[in-house]
Order: C-alpha cells, then sequence, then structure tokens
C-alpha cells in the first residue's frame, strides 16, 4: 500500500496525489479501487473521443434518409435536407453524448460537488 507506506514516512494520512494513466474503458470495480488508493486523476481521452464519434454515428442512423443529398428525403423528392446535415446539428448531439460520458465518469471518480465541499 502506496498511501501507507507514504503516510508513515511523511506524517500524512494520504500524502500521494496519484494519476490513473489509461483509465478509459476501465471497468468500474477498478476505478473505485484506484479512488481508494488515492488516485485524483484519470485520463479518459479515449473514452470522451468515442462518446463524441458515437453522438455523430447515432444521429446519422436516426437521419440517414435526409443525409444523402441537399434535396430529397423520407418526406419527399423536393424536400430540403439543410437542418440535417448542418454540422451545428449533429456537433450538438456528439457534444450531448460526450457530457453525458463525463458525467459518468465523474459519478464514477466521486469527484461530483467535490469543489463546493472544499470552500
Amino acid at each position: 500500500d502506496y498511501q501507507k507506506f507514504a503516510g508513515e514516512k511523511t506524517g500524512e494520512e494520504s500524502p500521494l496525489f496519484l494519476v490513473f494513466h489509461g483509465g478509459s474503458g476501465s471497468e468500474l470495480s477498478e476505478i473505485e479501487s484506484a479512488v481508494d488508493a488515492g488516485v485524483v486523476k484519470m485520463n479518459v481521452d479515449t473514452d470522451t473521443q468515442w462518446a463524441y464519434w458515437e453522438g455523430v454515428l447515432k444521429f446519422y442512423k436516426a437521419k440517414e434518409g435526409y443525409l444523402q443529398g441537399q434535396i430529397g428525403n423520407p418526406e419527399g423528392e423536393d424536400k430540403p435536407n439543410k437542418s440535417y446535415y448542418d454540422p451545428r446539428k449533429w456537433m450538438r448531439e456528439a457534444e450531448g453524448t460526450m457530457v453525458a460520458r463525463v458525467a459518468d465518469q465523474c459519478k464514477m471518480l466521486r469527484n461530483i460537488q467535490q469543489c463546493a465541499k472544499n470552500l
């Protein structure tokens, strides 16, 4: 137990601030164990990238019939599709899935409302 050893040397309860490199894809039990051991930061870039892509993918699958051309969709051959292929539209969907993933990660890392507790 690194924290215990370091604590004996420094006189502090948990003196080490550990980083969980490669946390993306980790099981909840692994994350909980890491947090219990003193992890204060977890790298989750791969998870957030996937969550962003997943938002784009879900949007495409849901709106595929509207994303085959500028004009013409399931509602009619002369119907415009601008509101579907506008990047702001599908980027919002991607951002939403990424935000949800980050919120899940914050819960797993037990850091919800931590700033408020330290004020």
